[in-house]
C-alpha cells in the first residue's frame, strides 16, 4: 500500500512537471536579451561581451563537459557552425564549470565555435532566460533583433535546430 502510494505521488509530479516543461518550451512569449549586459571569459580568459555577435542568428548553448547528452550535441553544433557561418549564424558555448575541465575537453574535441565559462553566473544568466528548472543541457536561439525565438530544455537535435533557424536566414545582419 505505502509502495502504491508513492508510485502514485511519483507519477503525479512527473506528469506536472512534464506539462509545464512542454507548454514552456512552446510558449510564445518573446524576450529581448541586453547582449552587452553579458561578458564572461573565453578559454584564454580574455573577456567577450556577448554584444560582439549582436545582429546575427545566435544559439547559446549552456553545458558542462560531464554532462552526456551535452557532449552528444556539440558534433552537431560544430557542423551547423561551419554550414552557416557566412549565413549569420553564431554558436555560442557557455559552459558551467571551471575552465581547466573546459580547457581538457576541448584539446580533445577542438570546439569550432566560441565557449565561455561561467561556472558560478551562467546558471543565473539561463534562468533568467527561461531555465526554470535549470536543466542542462539548455539552448536558446535568438534571432538578428536579440529576441528569444526558442528555448530548449535537454538535447537538441540538428534537425529542430534548422526548423527554427531556416525562417530566419534570409533576415540580414542588424548593425547598429
Amino acid at each position: 500500500m505505502k509502495q502504491t502510494v508513492i508510485i502514485i505521488i511519483v507519477a503525479i509530479f512527473a506528469l506536472v512537471t512534464g506539462v509545464t516543461v512542454q507548454s514552456f518550451n512552446k510558449s510564445p512569449k518573446i524576450q529581448t536579451v541586453l547582449l552587452s549586459a553579458i561578458s564572461l571569459p573565453d578559454l584564454n580568459g580574455q573577456q567577450q561581451s556577448l554584444s560582439t555577435w549582436e545582429g546575427k542568428i545566435l544559439i547559446i548553448n549552456f553545458w558542462a563537459s560531464w554532462c552526456p547528452p551535452c557532449l552528444k550535441e556539440i558534433p552537431d553544433f560544430m557542423e551547423l557552425q561551419t554550414e552557416y557561418a557566412d549565413k549569420n549564424v553564431q554558436f555560442i558555448g557557455i559552459a558551467l564549470e571551471d575552465l581547466e575541465a573546459v580547457a581538457a575537453y576541448n584539446s580533445e574535441v577542438k570546439i569550432n565555435y566560441p565557449i565561455l565559462i561561467a561556472p558560478n553566473s551562467g546558471a543565473k544568466i539561463s534562468h533568467s532566460w527561461g531555465n526554470i528548472v535549470n536543466t542542462i543541457p539548455f539552448t536558446v536561439i535568438l534571432n538578428p533583433k536579440g529576441e528569444i525565438i526558442h528555448r530548449q530544455m535537454g538535447e537538441f537535435s540538428k534537425t529542430d535546430i534548422l526548423k527554427i533557424i531556416q525562417p530566419l536566414l534570409s533576415i540580414k545582419k542588424l548593425t547598429h
